[in-house]
């Protein structure tokens, strides 16, 4: 343990006498140095936490420093204490500096003339480099526990019982979605941080890049995060609680050898999961290919069950930064929440989408863990496996229909649409945008039609809306009309424009 003021009162030989200030606290508080000084302003050459001596000479001529002044920059500095020699040249300690201390609240010491100031420096000295010799060896120590938990079995597992020991605080492991990870025999997040270290890790994930934060969990404690894998592969996050004091270097570099060894243990994983994901990507063929039978069986024998029916199928798409590796950014995400509930989802990567299976009235948290990705595409109306590839398309048509406003569509929604529901079912959408070729990037042109066309062909009620003169708009009609080829004056005319601008917005 480093030097204190009780350690140097305790020692008889350094025969020190408080004077003023000496509570229970600063006997206690840790000192980072001893030093001696006669300068009336010391404080440019010291640092906070020491205890400095001195033999009275600042006080007197030709310093005659001011002693309030004198506590008051060492009080600012953060100086533990103060140390003075009587006997040399002072016969007893200022009554000034005496009330002054009492007064700022720092501890002042009376050192006796037989005490040399070396002994005093010295002990402190010591024991600060057994301080640190002495937390070196327990870092060295606990890295070489970790090291051997790291090769057994349960090796992420074990690490982290290891780094909780170490440390003496709480660890907690999230997963990629950002749910608790129940690690045995580890104490976890406490019940009154497990909102305010959830928020926080949902945060560090949603950045969907490797990093590491230290956030005030409000005002009631600390907590280190740092991601687990790669940017675009994100495995989890790892929860360090930091209370009372700050990590010192030894203990950050603990940290850093256990997200070493969790990094290492998750890619060591990566041809595995690579080969995984083939296979999915080969049961999806099957499975768009009406090989149901051989396709559940695999699903089956390697994963649990395929979803019962009545399914949904979703067709997902994310996007990517500009570090992401191969791997969908979903793929971690849906692993966990399918490894929670066996047989509720499956999912399978279909070049730059995700399709995922799901069981109708139940989406196995499909999209909660999709969520913090900004998911775009479209979900098929509840059919049966036998119907699997019209699934397929109804989710990759209804993705087509996507907006910012709606990121992902359900197919019911456009069946629902009535006749243009039909239309979009059929791709019309692409014919009407044929159709309005000659029209190009003029929107104020369609802004015009539009509104004609929802007042029914009415000059002058579509003409206010638009804040426009009636001979204005039936000029831009007219000339619209000539660029289209279409008879606008009957209504075959209009219906065709108007389905038209329908399939085409957005």
């Amino acid at each position: 343990m480093p030097a204190d003021l009780r350690s140097l009162m305790d020692e008889p030989t350094f025969r020190l006498t408080p004077l003023a200030s000496v509570d229970e606290a600063s006997l206690a508080a840790p000192l980072a140095w001893a030093h001696n000084s006669d300068l009336p302003d010391p404080t440019p050459w010291l640092e906070p936490g020491g205890l400095l001596l001195t033999d009275g000479a600042p006080f007197l001529p030709p310093h005659d420093a001011a002693p309030g002044e004198y506590v008051a920059r060492l009080v600012d500095l953060g100086v533990r204490a103060l140390g003075v020699s009587v006997g040399i040249l002072v016969p007893e300690v200022p009554a000034a500096l005496i009330e002054e201390c009492a007064r700022r609240g720092l501890p002042l010491l009376e050192v006796s003339r037989e005490t040399p100031f070396m002994g005093i420096i010295k002990a402190v000295s010591d024991a600060t480099a057994a301080d640190e010799r002495a937390r070196l060896e327990r870092s060295l120590l606990a890295q070489r526990r970790v090291a051997r938990a790291a090769l057994r079995p349960d090796g992420l597992s074990a690490i982290l019982r290891e780094l909780e020991h170490a440390l003496q605080t709480w660890v907690a492991l999230f997963d990629a979605a950002g749910a608790r990870v129940l690690v045995p025999q580890t104490s976890g997040v406490p019940t009154a941080l497990e909102e305010h270290v959830a928020k926080a890790v949902g945060t560090v994930l949603a950045g969907r890049r490797a990093a590491a934060a230290r956030v005030s969990l409000g005002g009631v404690g600390e907590v280190m995060l740092q991601t687990l894998g790669r940017g675009g592969q994100l495995r989890g996050v790892l929860a360090v609680g930091i209370a009372g004091e700050s990590f010192d270097r030894a203990r950050q570099d603990l940290v850093d050898s256990v997200i070493a060894l969790a990094s290492i243990s998750l890619e060591q994983s990566s041809t595995l999961d690579s080969a995984r994901r083939r296979l999915r990507s080969g049961i999806l063929e099957l499975l768009a290919a009406g090989v149901t039978g051989v396709a559940g069986d695999t699903v089956r024998h390697l994963w649990g069950r395929l979803p019962a029916e009545p399914i949904r199928v979703a067709r997902l798409a994310v996007a990517r930064s500009d570090d992401a590796l191969d791997t969908h950014p979903l793929i971690p995400a849906l692993e966990v929440v399918a490894e929670k509930r066996p047989g509720a989802l499956f999912f399978a990567e279909q070049g730059e989408h995700v399709v995922a299976v799901f069981r109708d009235g139940d989406d196995a948290g499909l999209f909660e863990a999709a969520a913090p990705h900004g998911p775009t595409g479209g979900v098929s109306s509840r059919l049966g496996w036998d119907d699997f590839a019209v699934a397929l398309t109804e989710a990759r048509r209804a993705g087509e229909r996507s907006t910012s406003r709606q990121p992902v569509v359900f197919f019911d929604e456009l069946a629902g649409a009535g006749i243009l529901g039909h239309l979009e079912q059929t791709r019309a959408h692409e014919v009407a945008r044929r159709i309005l070729l000659p029209l190009g990037d003029d929107v104020e042109l369609r802004r015009i039609l539009e509104v004609w066309l929802e007042h029914n062909g009415s000059w002058g009620p579509a003409a206010d809306e638009l804040g426009i003169h009636r001979h204005t708009l039936r000029h831009r009609v007219d000339g619209a009309a000539a660029r289209l080829g279409l008879d606008l004056d009957g209504f075959a005319g209009r219906a065709e424009l108007w389905n038209a601008l329908q399939l085409t917005a957005g």
